[in-house]
């Protein structure tokens, strides 16, 4: 029986975004906002969120408890400068932070003393994508 594990993550990513498009709510600034304060532009895909939304479930399955710093590093990208060299950068916490309460109201992730935490359900959620897509 496949598991999280056992999928090309990109793959679990698409599919579970697509069934997280039906359910999660989407806030009205995500369209003008960047992703983080080393890229230059706002997302340009219209399904940004749900995306981002399915990875971070991931993220917590794979690695939970997290917390949002820890995700703001797993996100985060080099910032292009001019004269001197790049320089690490975190990527939006309140991107991330909002993802993760959306997650808590759909019942995907709960929070801990310890960080976030995937559920049974959430844990059902991103297993059936997995055996779906182990299937075809």
């Amino acid at each position: 029986m496949a598991n999280v594990y056992d999928i090309n993550p990109s793959e679990l990513v698409l599919k579970a975004a697509e069934k997280l498009k039906e359910v999660m709510k989407k806030p009205p600034y995500i369209e003008y906002v960047k992703s983080g304060a080393g890229r230059e532009r706002p997302p340009q895909d219209p399904d940004f969120w749900y995306k981002r939304g399915a990875s971070i479930l991931i993220q917590v399955y794979k690695n939970g408890p997290v917390g949002v710093s820890r995700l703001r590093t797993r996100y985060a990208n080099r910032q292009e400068h001019v004269v001197h060299r790049k320089h690490h950068v975190k990527a939006s916490g309140s991107i991330i932070r909002d993802a993760l309460i959306e997650l808590e109201r759909l019942k995907y992730v709960k929070r801990t003393k310890s960080g976030r935490t995937i559920t049974p359900e959430g844990r059902s959620f991103l297993d059936k994508i997995s055996r779906g897509i182990k299937g075809t």
